[in-house]
């Protein structure tokens, strides 16, 4: 292989040393499409990564629940599911539908009733409690979204009224529950249907209200491996046989995640198509420099040059330029990369998006992806010019010389 690298290493150079204009031109083309391609899936990954990370911080990992719709003696089962080597944490809640009034305002949220020491262990909404009251002693406690706070117009410290659509048949029809509670906390998680669209209390306190007595919901997971989520939760829905079922995160966010795929795979294929319009560089310059160079294969045609031989010559051309345009195209993403998660370049309106900042996660797989697409391509441009360059007759070439 050194004499067709070689060979092919003189035709890309010009006249006055160094690469030729056309050269030059098609290595910038897969240079662009590569550093396009890295920068924008590196962030549609780190908008993946920051969205699961958001979303696994205010649920868990797989939440155990029942098909009769409550689940009675749920110690025994969370001492059952903690022996389990694949769980890390377990804690019960109760999760039900309400609506919460302050002065004329009303919203309808999901409560959830939970018990603090224990669901601290399984998610991470606790860390996401920016301000706090605690100087209440009769009401009951319950903590709410930013977004939530910023409709009712209400503080920690202040009063809420819940008011649940079940409640007792009277005279005149049912007649709602409504309970007082006292606002102590109020928690940003950046994303609005979470900012929204739930509240956190006791689970005495919504066992009491939603008069489970001493049912729960079901019994939040954590796993030590979330990436396990799916099989764990198969195999614990398949030891306990009937009554009970695991639902991990992946199957509770599927659209969501589905969609977040789909959008990556339909960037790569739009932007690779930069790199297929560079191709198109590469076949016009060898098939000039097929052209151009017509006198030197005959010459070596007529030395004994095989036409395998004159083929890899034109085929190492541009597997050159692939790879000296994957190397600056990969160079110049990584730093580019690297600018965009350092610096505050494109800031984004924290009241319209999730976050402040574009958030970049480079991946070793998408890189060699991404590579191997572009080299991919680049060996394909060259078959037809180095298909024409081997079927060149040196007797015609060679006839009035």
């Amino acid at each position: 292989m050194r004499l067709p690298f070689f060979i092919a290493l003189r035709y890309l150079k010009s006249r006055k040393k160094g690469l030729s204009f056309g050269a030059v031109i098609s290595i910038s083309g897969i240079a662009l499409g590569v550093m396009a391609l890295i920068v924008v899936i590196s962030v549609v990954s780190g908008f993946h990564e920051d969205l699961q990370k958001k979303i696994l911080g205010t649920q868990a990992h797989a939440v155990l629940l029942s098909y009769s719709g409550g689940i009675s003696d749920y110690k025994t089962m969370m001492d059952f599911l903690s022996k389990k080597n694949e769980i890390q944490a377990c804690s019960p809640f109760i999760m039900g539908q309400v609506l919460i009034s302050s002065g004329k305002r009303a919203h309808g949220v999901y409560l959830r009733g939970i018990i603090p020491e224990y669901d601290r262990k399984t998610t991470e909404i606790f860390k996401y409690i920016k301000y706090k009251y605690e100087n209440y002693t009769e009401l009951p406690w319950i903590i709410i979204g930013k977004e939530l706070a910023n409709m009712l117009g209400v503080l920690p410290g202040d009063t809420i009224t819940v008011i649940s659509p079940m409640g007792t048949m009277g005279p005149l029809g049912i007649i709602p529950k409504v309970k007082k509670f006292i606002v102590t906390g109020i928690f940003e998680i950046g994303m609005f249907e979470y900012d929204m669209n739930l509240v956190i209390t006791d689970l005495k306190i919504a066992q009491d209200f939603f008069e489970y007595g001493n049912k729960v919901t079901g019994i939040q997971l954590r796993l030590k491996d979330v990436y396990k989520a799916n099989f764990i939760s198969q195999a614990i829905t398949k030891e306990l046989d009937g009554e009970f079922y695991v639902k991990d995160w992946m199957q509770m966010n599927k659209n969501l995640f589905s969609a977040l795929k789909l959008e990556k795979f339909a960037m790569f294929i739009i932007l690779i198509l930069i790199v297929l319009v560079a191709s198109f560089n590469i076949i016009s310059m060898l098939m000039v420099n097929v052209t151009e160079k017509q006198r030197d294969i005959a010459i070596l045609k007529s030395m004994g040059a095989t036409d395998r031989l004159i083929k890899l010559i034109f085929m190492c051309q541009g597997l050159i330029i692939g790879l000296i345009g994957i190397l600056v195209g990969l160079t110049g993403g990584l730093i580019l990369c690297e600018i965009v998660r350092s610096y505050d370049i494109v800031k984004l309106p924290a009241d319209v998006y999730y976050l402040s900042k574009l958030p970049v996660k480079v991946k070793v797989l998408d890189i060699v992806l991404i590579c191997a697409s572009a080299l991919f391509i680049s060996l394909v441009s060259t078959i037809y010019p180095a298909h024409r360059a081997s079927k060149i007759n040196p007797v015609e070439i060679l006839r009035y010389e």
